[in-house]
């Protein structure tokens, strides 16, 4: 699939996940912009799907730029709360968003709870326009553990807890190239990168 621009806008107003994509996409010289540089708000999430929310801000950010769009709906799926917070991740514990707040019911959730299994779920899609009739969908999962203390300074959301077994640390610990090399972000990308070329 041929992408006309390389200028894209990222329907997101996170910095974190801006710098991600930066990070991720610049290799293969695509210009990422922040719907923020366009004056575009952030669309609505109500679906309660993660595939439904990233194709209703992707098509959202092309309209109101006339530019391809990329979106992402990720969350943390934690096995015994059911796959919770999952889409409702970044608001699991209200308004207003808080990684602190959204922490803390976390642990609070798990307390006395032995299976801490969890994994970070990321779908990414890509629009060529508003109405594209065909978007690109590719997704991502980061297997882990909920840790019962927050361990390390890098990354944003549910880092500091999400412990991964194989490298004994969690994903607040890594360094942000091996974070881009492995999350589920990372994965997912890989698979849409692959699709649109």
């Amino acid at each position: 699939m041929e992408v006309d621009q390389k200028k894209i806008v990222l329907a997101s107003n996170n910095q974190g996940k801006l710098r991600e994509f930066q990070q991720l996409l610049s290799t293969l010289g695509f210009e990422l912009h922040a719907q923020a540089e366009f004056g575009v708000p952030d669309a609505e999430e109500p679906h309660i799907t993660f595939v439904e929310n990233a194709l209703a801000k992707a098509r959202h950010a092309s309209k109101l730029t006339g530019l391809p769009a990329i979106a992402d709906d990720s969350g943390i799926c934690v096995n015994a709360l059911r796959g919770a917070p999952g889409v409702y991740s970044a608001r699991f514990a209200g308004e207003p968003k808080s990684d602190q707040r959204n922490n803390a019911k976390l642990i609070e959730s798990l307390n006395g709870v032995a299976d801490r299994s969890a994994y970070y779920y990321c779908v990414l899609v890509f629009v060529r326009s508003a109405d594209d009739p065909q978007p690109v969908i590719a997704d991502g999962r980061w297997h882990g553990q909920i840790a019962f203390d927050a361990q390390g300074e890098g990354g944003f959301g549910y880092d500091p807890y999400f412990y991964l077994p194989e490298l004994q640390m969690t994903v607040a610990q890594l360094d942000s190239t091996t974070k881009n090399r492995l999350s589920h972000r990372a994965l997912a990308l890989q698979e849409l990168l692959k699709k649109l070329r």
